[in-house]
Formats: structure tokens, sequence, C-alpha cells
């Protein structure tokens, strides 16, 4: 999930059962960060949960909270890893049918292809109307026609 409000980055499906972190392997977005997100020097960054591993384009929360300043930092960290949960929410809000555990059959169904569609009609509406992610962080969206001619670099 972006600030913007808009889902950046879809990646699966991966089984249940397996662990962030494989998941995170996979997906191979680490590379990819390395490779393109740097800002004047600077790597930009994901912000993961505690099982991921630390990296320039990987944080996540304090393991053993030594002081102050880091227990403020998770504290502070895990509101915006719940602006996460708030646009995968706005998913199956929007489309109900995929609400997997309802109605989807994964191996009768082309479940992977529904859930990205639902994933760009629900950006195309935060672009047209904002969301909370967006409204919580403050900041623009872009607009409708600017997120469906947008090209990865």
């Amino acid at each position: 999930m972006l600030p913007n409000g808009l889902i950046g980055n879809m990646f699966g499906p991966i089984e249940g059962s397996r662990h962030d972190a494989y998941m995170l392997q996979q997906s191979n977005i680490l590379p990819y960060l390395e490779a393109n997100m740097n800002f004047n020097g600077n790597a930009l960054c994901l912000y993961g949960n505690p099982a991921y591993p630390l990296r320039p384009h990987l944080m996540a929360p304090f393991r053993n909270v030594a002081n102050t300043h880091e227990a403020e930092f998770n504290q502070r960290m895990s509101r915006v890893r719940d602006s996460v949960e708030w646009g995968f929410g706005q998913i199956v809000q929007n489309w109900a049918f995929l609400d997997f555990r309802k109605n989807l059959k994964i191996l009768l169904q082309p479940v992977e292809k529904y859930y990205k569609v639902g994933t760009i009609l629900t950006n195309c509406q935060a672009c047209l109307y904002g969301n909370l992610v967006s409204k919580y962080f403050d900041l623009a969206r872009p607009t409708l026609e600017e997120y469906l001619v947008a090209r990865p670099q």
C-alpha cells in the first residue's frame, strides 16, 4: 500500500501456510527496490513486519526495544502498518465476490486474475474519490488518467 492510497505491487498467489519471509523472497521485490528505489542518494524503503530481514530498502520494528525512541518509533509505525490492511480490506469491501472464504474456488476459478482486476478497479476508485489511506497521509492521489497510462520503469 502506497501512502497516496494506491496498491503499488501485487504478488501471488502464495498459499496461506507459507511464511511472510518466503513470500518476500519469492516476490523478488528487494532486488527491484535496490535497483530502482533511490532518491538523491537515499534508499526509499518498505516497512514490514518483524518477520522480515532488515535491508537498506526494508525496515521493520525494533525487536528488542532498548530505549524510549525505539518504543515510540515502533508505536508510530504500527499505525502506518495498519494502513496496508485498510487497503486490502477496501478490495473485499468493494468487490464482495473476492472474499475467498465465501465465494472463490482456488483450482476451479482464475482467482489471481479476479483479485488483480479488483485491485486495479479499487485503485481507479481511489484515484477518483480518495480513500482512508490517502486521507490519513494527506497526500494527493494521481488522476485516473495518470494512473491508467503510467508505465513501470
